[in-house]
């Protein structure tokens, strides 16, 4: 009863924390357990009427007070002043001209009233009454269960300003400040560690079981516990700006959307009020009893999907979130419990994304340091995983990086930049013959044995190659089996060689591998798997796989990807591990199958209830009580998705 109401009631008592960008999300966090007190107060309120109509209904059994003989008056006034929720909601429904629960049991209360069922309808009150108390607290647990993420952050921060140590309010911290965290403390921010050695506890962010070492240079994230030795940290991000905050930003917007299957179980609802209504005028027109058509009005309840499907969807996108994947609402929620199909990036997503140089293959008459310099040249102001590894191979040989005059980069082909006047090419063979550079050395995929090979060319000769691979992450390979497992169909798609994609590929066990894809390829692979009737999510991390993340019916992004990439995707998953994408999969499945087991009990609850109250079978008492039960067991049902305290960061 009212279940929607409750829902919003609830939002609208517990406001959302707005973050702003130098604002501690504990400032809104405290604002909003003041309007959680409130709240209590409203429910406190709500018991004392339902006390009273429990009074009333008793003084009504032993006839207390009894003026006149067919009217009991203190019947009448109870059911007035109890009901008066029910009733303030029936005309609000009615001027919107809206069919719901309310207005069907309004007209079974004035009904029983009109026959002189004076207990018999104070009773139902006092059951509708409870029941709407039972929905409110437990929708308050919902909420309750994302406003739980703020308490991983801390009210007050130590920082260190002018050699001064000073404990100052968490929105007050600034970027630079230097932030001193003692053992067992929140930290705050996130940042980079300057001073200190400690053990952090980062599973509500990166959903790392054990805790993970920090020392200067390491980035650390708020909302994680340091649990050892004492740090300090430069504040490099606050508020919404912090992984931590970007979570509860992304998680309350998710919880304000409506999924498509939340429509569905409005209308349902809806068609069910029509359907109760119409059964009672066929059961009076067939068997002219009162009380029967009462009894049918009563019995037939829709609010356990109207109010049990944003609550499995609210405990879904909460458990998710505690599990270290942000997803941006309840329509990629459905959408993922629909995926048949899911296509893999190689490179960040299932690997480290940090290749290591195996082999400089040299040309003729050049020499390795020779193809290394001008690969560093051109990788100097490169933010690719490869340009690490060849400055790092630079550094080894003691050759000296220098800084290119032009630099541009092509995704899925490679980097051009000109020194001196000349012309540096690092990238695939497509690439160097489109700049017309000849005599390319020619390697096999089978010589290669799944090596990526990145080819050098400068003043329009080809230097030789460098041979690079990347490392699998260990959870990859249980990721990709347990996805098959569920029946998914795995794809792994790479711009790097075909060979290299394969001999990744074989290695996790997908299901098939395409490699050499430019960006708009991937893309087009999207679009062409979705024309074949299939429901694909698309798993990536870089600039490359925004075009396929948009193309996907759900695109889902690593977390420590480009931002372009997490901006583009509907699905973040916080920190490198792709075994989250498994579990997030396994949560939009059960809160689809929940929503479905209520929509199914809640269609067969009502088609039983109704037949066995028009054949006179239940009294208008026996059916408000298999209206509230059934009702409430639907909700609880919900209710499995959402988290425990003790589950954060797990």
């Amino acid at each position: 009863m009212g279940a929607p109401n409750m829902v919003e009631k609830s939002r609208e008592m517990i406001p959302p924390p707005e973050l702003g960008r130098n604002s501690s999300p504990m400032k809104e966090h405290g604002e909003g357990l003041e309007h959680a007190e409130h709240e209590h107060g409203f429910k406190w309120l709500d018991i004392a009427r339902i006390a009273f109509v429990a009074l009333a209904a008793v003084a009504v059994w032993f006839r207390v007070w009894e003026p006149f003989p067919r009217i009991s008056v203190i019947g009448v006034a109870a059911t007035l002043i109890g009901g008066y929720p029910i009733f303030k909601e029936a005309i609000e429904n009615i001027v919107e001209r809206k069919m719901t629960m309310e207005l069907s049991m309004t007209i079974a209360l004035l009904a029983a009233l009109a026959i002189g069922e004076f207990f018999t309808t104070l009773v139902i009150t006092g059951f509708v009454l409870a029941a709407e108390v039972l929905e409110g607290l437990t929708v308050g647990r919902g909420r309750r269960a994302i406003q739980d993420l703020l308490d991983f952050l801390p009210r007050t921060v130590l920082v260190r300003r002018n050699a001064q140590e000073t404990e100052i309010a968490a929105d007050q911290v600034q970027v630079g400040d230097t932030v001193i965290v003692k053992p067992g403390g929140h930290i705050p921010v996130d940042g980079a560690v300057l001073g200190g050695r400690s053990f952090v506890e980062q599973a509500a962010i990166t959903g790392e079981a054990m805790p993970v070492e920090k020392v200067a240079g390491d980035t650390v994230y708020a909302g994680t516990i340091n649990q050892s030795g004492a740090l300090e940290i430069e504040a490099q991000k606050l508020g919404r700006d912090t992984t931590f905050g970007r979570i509860i930003d992304a998680v309350e917007r998710a919880e304000k959307s409506r999924a498509p299957i939340q429509k569905t179980a409005d209308r349902l609802a809806g068609y069910l009020v029509y359907f109760a209504l119409g059964a009672a005028a066929l059961t009076f027109l067939i068997t002219h009893n009162a009380r029967s058509t009462i009894s049918v009005v009563i019995v037939a309840g829709a609010c356990g999907i109207a109010a049990g499907t944003p609550l499995a969807i609210l405990g879904a996108i909460g458990r998710a979130a505690h599990q270290g994947a942000i997803i941006k609402g309840g329509l990629y929620l459905e959408a993922l419990a629909g995926v048949d199909t899911v296509l893999l990036d190689k490179t960040g997503t299932l690997t480290f994304g940090t290749p290591q140089i195996r082999d400089v293959v040299s040309g003729d008459g050049f020499t390795v340091p020779q193809i290394i310099a001008a690969a560093s040249i051109a990788q100097r102001k490169s933010e690719h995983p490869l340009a690490k590894a060849i400055i790092a191979r630079a550094t080894e040989l003691a050759v000296p990086v220098v800084e290119p005059d032009e630099f541009s980069y092509t995704p899925g082909k490679g980097v051009r930049a000109t020194s001196r006047g000349e012309e540096i090419l690092v990238g695939s063979r497509a690439l160097l013959m489109e700049r017309g550079v000849r005599s390319i050395p020619s390697v096999s995929g089978d010589d290669l044995g799944g090596v990526s090979e990145v080819y050098v060319a400068r003043g329009g000769q080809a230097l030789g190659s460098i041979r690079i691979a990347d490392v699998l992450r260990p959870e990859a390979k249980h990721a990709v089996a347990a996805m098959r497992r569920m029946g998914l169909r795995t794809i792994l798609l790479s711009g790097d060689t075909q060979a290299a994609t394969t001999s990744v590929g074989r290695d996790l066990g997908v299901d098939e591998m395409v490699g050499e894809l430019l960006p708009e390829q991937k893309a087009k692979w999207v679009r062409e798997l979705r024309g074949k009737g299939r429901k694909v999510a698309m798993v990536g991390d870089g600039i490359n796989d925004a075009p396929a993340l948009v193309e996907a019916d759900v695109g889902i992004a690593m977390g420590s990807g480009t931002e372009v990439a997490r901006e583009s995707a509907d699905i973040i998953l916080i920190g490198n591990d792709v075994a989250k994408l498994v579990e997030t999969l396994r949560i939009a499945r059960r809160c689809r199958g929940i929503i479905m087991q209520n929509f199914a009990g809640t269609l067969a609850v009502d088609s039983v209830g109704v037949g066995m109250a028009a054949f006179g079978f239940l009294n208008p008492l026996l059916a408000a009580l298999i209206h509230v039960a059934s009702e409430l067991a639907f909700i609880l049902n919900s209710t499995r998705l959402l988290p425990g305290s003790s589950q954060v960061g797990k």
